[in-house]
């Protein structure tokens, strides 16, 4: 009966704890540590499996640990960045009384130079989906604080047309700038399929089959 009693009162004790107003900026801090754990790890784990047996040669051992190498990076990154900004956000509040805009970019700042700073391909990628929207949320507020007029007809038509217009002869003739995944699925899209052999590595394989073993 020990164990039971004691369980329950260790819950009870904890959660009395949860509760307590005084420590909510603390515990906000670990509780965003433990959420950047985990989706770091639902976004990449998929992600990483299907980008490895798609396009990564090798043993399946050395697949698993590719997979699992990303898995972990990408959700230690998320999770001391989320520990980080939510802690220094907390501290400038508890400084100054208030909350103010600054205390946010401040804090992220900080936060991207100490975890996403190092030039990895995880944190290249994360840092490149971030810029995209960044431009487009850039785009909206300059619209929405009058800095730029309401564009007459939706711009979005235009943008597309630019993004593959560039993106396309980007790879077609200085591939080397692009990132290694995106030229790895360009490859696969645009270069492989202009070869085959028969209708196995037409229709059924991308490449024959002892080519692609090797």
């Amino acid at each position: 009966m020990a164990g039971p009693d004691l369980m329950r009162t260790l819950l009870y004790t904890v959660n009395n704890l949860l509760q307590r107003e005084k420590y909510k900026a603390a515990l906000a801090v670990v509780k965003g540590f433990r959420n950047g754990v985990v989706y770091g790890a639902k976004i990449r784990a998929p992600h990483a499996l299907v980008m490895t047996f798609l396009f990564r040669s090798g043993s399946l051992k050395d697949k698993l640990k590719a997979i699992l190498k990303a898995t972990y990076t990408h959700s230690r990154n998320l999770a001391c960045f989320v520990f980080t900004y939510k802690g220094l956000q907390a501290v400038q509040q508890k400084f100054q009384g208030k909350s103010l805009q600054s205390h946010s970019f401040l804090a992220a700042c900080v936060g991207g130079w100490l975890v996403f700073g190092d030039n990895n391909s995880i944190n290249s990628q994360i840092n490149m989906y971030l810029l995209s929207r960044i431009l487009f949320a850039l785009s909206r507020l300059a619209v929405e604080k009058g800095f730029i007029p309401q564009p007459k007809h939706d711009p979005f038509p235009l943008f597309a047309t630019l993004v593959w217009g560039v993106v396309l002869w980007l790879f077609e003739y200085y591939p080397h700038t692009l990132q290694p995944s995106l030229q790895s699925s360009m490859n696969y899209l645009y270069h492989d399929s202009n070869v085959w052999h028969d209708i196995t590595d037409f229709l059924v394989y991308n490449k024959p089959r002892t080519a692609a073993q090797k």
